[in-house]
């Protein structure tokens, strides 16, 4: 995988983290990113209680109502930059514009809620962009073993499916190696 510009500027590749409501996605950008991630988190209300469903996330108080952000310098001719996408039905109206050029997406997925990961797993399939699954391994969640998930998810067989804890830096890097040579693997391959 070759990435860089011969001028000197760095190639930008632009990553989105996708999936259900509460599965870690803001977590997740806050663990891998260099920066302090930017995040638009709002306090939940009770104006979402017929909206937002807490089964199996009910301490969870905040949301991401547009996106997390945050950026991964892998040298000096490549930088990651990191979208967490909103959880909820009714912010997906802005996942088209996170979505435009990005390389490839995680889709972080609970097990304990594993349908709430289906729409995204849908959205980047119509699109046709490059994703992984990555199952975020929650304390008292039963664990399954990887046939076990795909099968659950009814997934293409090259998908990569990973197991992460989206509270670690090591683990969310290595979610994000797989990622990009998932989509390095994806990408039509030019003759010479």
């Amino acid at each position: 995988m070759a990435y860089g510009h011969s001028d000197g500027v760095p190639t930008a590749i632009k990553i989105l983290i996708a999936g259900g409501f509460g599965v870690g996605k803001t977590t997740m950008v806050g663990a891998v990113s260099e920066t302090g991630p930017l995040h638009t988190e709002e306090v939940l209300t009770e104006a979402g209680a017929g909206v937002d469903s807490l089964t199996g996330v009910e301490s969870k108080s905040t949301t991401t109502v547009a996106l997390d952000f945050g950026r991964i310098t892998i040298n000096e001719q490549l930088v990651l930059y990191l979208f967490g996408t909103p959880g909820q039905d009714r912010f997906w109206f802005i996942w088209d514009e996170l979505a435009l050029g990005a390389t490839g997406a995680v889709v972080l997925a609970d097990t304990r809620r594993l349908a709430d990961c289906f729409p995204s797993i849908d959205y980047f399939e119509r699109r046709g962009t490059p994703f992984i699954i990555a199952v975020n391994r929650f304390e008292g969640a039963r664990q399954y073993d990887i046939d076990e998930l795909k099968q659950a998810l009814n997934l293409e067989s090259d998908v990569p499916i990973v197991l992460c804890d989206a509270r670690e830096r090591q683990s969310g890097k290595d979610v994000l190696v797989t990622l990009l040579q998932h989509a390095a693997d994806a990408r039509p391959r030019v003759p010479a």
